[in-house]
């Protein structure tokens, strides 16, 4: 819907739930966590049940969706990687749309290097950058000043960031940190967002961790209704067991620990639902809402204690099946419709692409959602999904020397294919482990026939090989230049 009958463009809101694990919300069946304003978004809009993120952690995995690129593209391995400057973006895209696309609380990608003139560039000692393209509304990284400001002026002693989120059970949910991202997003529409269409980002911080739900969030749900998560399989992976024995990895062993933890993580995801109630509500106010698009996905999942872990990380799905809801207002025929063909966060910018009428850049890896949203799907659609994981980033810190000589640290990677009856992992340093998910959700069966492994295996080595960098391929120097030009 590149503009409606009257020449108006609509305006497009991106929002990130950091964290979000796709079996989190009511309407995705959870038979606990109630997420009415997901819900009513997925009733006027389309839900993709099966919508996976591409890295972890925040950094790798905004990378992707940004980009559209995967990670053996991007090559964003780490918290800290730097963003090449020449890769396209969706706020970029946004801009030749015609848009001056505006954030609200943070990106997480660290600058390109190469643009910057010496080493005391403070950008060069922070992951927490700004994606090219985008005006600032409110920045909300680590130190998260401008709710700490406000917290204090709220009569609140705080003074260390990290504890402020510790003790959001402490107090009223309308002094949160979305509370004060939603706010701050919603005086801005109130102040200039109607003079013209708007493209917005908001990324809240929450359900990410400190696991502490806002005021009466934090005791809505009772921990002992809580599912226990996925056990840890009898025979894990080398990596796998290494990041057992990691303090800041490893999920409580006491259950009643367990269920608490997932009991303010729901809280948290309840919260942040009851924000996007607020949006809704404004939106519908000022008769807007049938003018904006609206993306709502996460970075990337979190391991809620299944597999023994906590946080974003390794090769299981809780990592990386996170929540994707697309609403485009123009095309009601398909409202409420849930797909449950694989899709993933590099199709975010083909689709915002599509809907804006902008070409797709030629370095983006994904495809357009557009034609769900119009009933159907394309042919030849992708039959799993795919993301990847990289620890470089630990030996990086530990011994800057060894790299690039030492190629070792090449190993530190794995690459998952996650289709409806396998998922194979291959790693790095030449192991793999092949699951039947299938059989087991909890990923602890294995597959070993050779002719079943081979198989997945020589699919996964067709995805790299599909996906390679295209950049100037498609273009041949030929009568002033023949083929794709490059974007």
């Amino acid at each position: 819907m590149p503009a409606d009958a009257t020449g108006r463009r609509p305006n497009v809101l991106l929002i990130t739930l950091d964290q979000f694990r796709s079996d989190s919300m009511s309407c995705a069946g959870h038979p606990l966590v109630r997420t009415p304003n997901l819900d009513h978004l997925a009733a006027s809009g389309v839900r993709f049940a099966q919508h996976y993120a591409q890295a972890a952690p925040c950094s790798p995995g905004r990378a992707s969706l940004y980009t559209g690129m995967y990670q053996m593209n991007h090559r964003v391995v780490a918290n800290g990687t730097p963003l090449d400057a020449r890769f396209d973006n969706v706020a970029l895209m946004a801009r030749r749309a015609g848009y001056a696309p505006v954030l609200f609380g943070y990106t997480d990608q660290g600058v390109d290097p190469r643009i910057t003139v010496d080493s005391n560039d403070p950008r060069l000692s922070t992951f927490e950058g700004v994606l090219p393209g985008f005006d600032v509304g409110t920045l909300l990284i680590t130190d998260h000043e401008p709710w700490m400001v406000w917290l204090r002026s709220l009569g609140h002693d705080v003074e260390d960031p990290m504890e402020a989120l510790r003790t959001e059970n402490e107090r009223p949910s309308t002094h949160s940190l979305s509370t004060f991202t939603t706010d701050r997003f919603l005086a801005w529409v109130d102040e200039c967002g109607s003079v013209d269409p708007w493209f917005a980002h908001l990324s809240y911080l929450r359900p990410h961790p400190p696991f502490s739900a806002a005021g009466e969030y934090s005791t809505m749900y009772d921990p002992d209704a809580c599912a226990d998560p996925f056990p840890i399989p009898g025979d894990p992976h080398p990596l796998h067991a290494l990041v057992l024995a990691d303090p800041r990895a490893a999920a409580p062993t006491d259950p009643m620990e367990m269920r608490r933890l997932r009991a303010q993580y729901y809280g948290m995801i309840s919260e942040v639902d009851a924000q996007l109630g607020r949006i809704w509500d404004r939106l519908l106010a000022d008769g807007s809402w049938d003018n904006t698009v609206v993306v709502v996905t996460a970075d990337h999942a979190e391991q809620l204690g299944d597999q023994g872990l906590l946080g974003k990380l390794g090769f299981f799905e809780s990592s990386y099946h996170i929540l994707g809801i697309v609403r485009d207002p123009s095309r009601t025929a398909t409202h409420g419709t849930v797909v449950d063909s694989f899709t993933e966060n590099v199709d975010v910018l083909p689709t915002l692409c599509g809907l804006l009428g902008e070409p797709v850049p030629a370095q983006v890896d994904g495809h357009s959602l557009v034609p769900f949203l119009d009933g159907g799907e394309p042919d030849g659609w992708r039959s799993a999904a795919h993301y990847e994981f990289d620890w470089s980033d630990v030996f990086i810190r530990s011994d800057p020397a060894r790299w690039p000589w030492d190629r070792r640290l090449a190993e530190c990677n794995l690459a998952v294919r996650r289709s409806a009856d396998l998922a194979y992992v291959q790693f790095g340093d030449g192991s793999w482990r092949c699951f039947d998910v299938a059989a087991d959700a909890g990923w602890a069966t294995t597959v070993v026939d050779p002719s079943v492994v081979l198989a997945v295996a020589q699919q996964m080595l067709l995805w790299r090989s599909r996906h390679t960098d295209r950049t100037l391929t498609g273009m041949l120097l030929e009568d002033g230049g023949i083929g794709r030009h490059p974007s």
